[in-house]
């Protein structure tokens, strides 16, 4: 499997899905919104988009499964699964606000292989793949250099359904805010492990996610020259509901305040 054109195949229908869903901003009525859970939405373009992408995905590799977050395909492969979230920022997209993008990951086993982020508001395209560098729509990028932490812009997400760390998130803000240039919160995890990526953000860290939300982040950020880790300092990030991703600078002193202030 040749990975670079197999990516840019994967980032060329991540941008088709992306027309699907530009082309329907403003016009989602409130009947074709459903809730699957608190703060947690799903509307007919979120479907309609991972439709089009597990259709023109199978004709890639046809013997591939899917971990799809609308649930389009069931399919579990032997040796290659996609990992996608069609509409990565849904909220966002029903209030007409950007960041939302498209998020495609390719694992094979256990390793994520390839990843395509795409922005949908920038028209911004990052794609990566194992050991072909990290990529904005067609230029290299890596991780910012960043080396002193009082003087690193983060990104985080607001817990939206689990709240039983919710005071220890606070306090952890709190820290960060009196310690950093500052925190940034966009409503897209995809988007904000792109940006980690090519070097806007310095590092990001959220909790209550899910796989499809940074699968594909954390290739880019990888091959980027960035580091990943849950907040234990282990390697469960993709499946664990929680990430740290930042340059290689700042990794030790954001992961040790994590770890002391998002106690398990």
């Amino acid at each position: 499997m040749e990975l670079k054109s197999l990516t840019l195949k994967v980032a060329e229908i991540a941008k088709h899905a992306g027309k699907i869903i530009k082309d329907n901003l403003g016009q989602i009525s409130s009947s074709s919104i459903e809730t699957k859970g608190l703060n947690d939405y799903v509307t007919d373009i979120d479907k309609a988009s991972e439709e089009y992408i597990v259709t023109a995905l199978s004709k890639l590799i046809p013997e591939s499964g899917f971990i799809a977050e609308e649930g389009t395909s069931d399919k579990i492969g032997e040796t290659y699964n996609w990992i996608i979230d069609p509409l990565d920022g849904t909220t966002n997209f029903i209030h007409g606000f950007y960041p939302f993008a498209v998020s495609i990951a390719l694992m094979k086993k256990e390793t994520i292989i390839s990843g395509v982020v795409y922005e949908i508001g920038l028209d911004e395209c990052f794609y990566a793949w194992t050991d072909g560098g990290a990529w904005l729509n067609g230029n290299r990028i890596t991780v910012s250099t960043k080396s002193i932490f009082k003087n690193s812009l983060l990104a985080t997400g607001f817990p939206y359904q689990a709240f039983e760390q919710l005071d220890n998130y606070i306090e952890l803000l709190k820290y960060l805010t009196k310690n950093t240039q500052g925190l940034r919160r966009l409503g897209s995890a995809a988007t904000d492990m792109a940006y980690v990526a090519c070097g806007r953000f310095d590092g990001f860290y959220e909790y209550d996610l899910k796989s499809y939300d940074v699968a594909a982040g954390c290739i880019l950020v990888i091959e980027a020259g960035g580091k990943l880790s849950d907040f234990s300092g282990g390697n469960n990030f993709i499946f664990g509901k929680e990430i740290v991703a930042s340059n290689l600078k700042i990794f030790k002193d954001l992961s040790t305040i994590i770890k002391q202030y998002m106690k398990h």
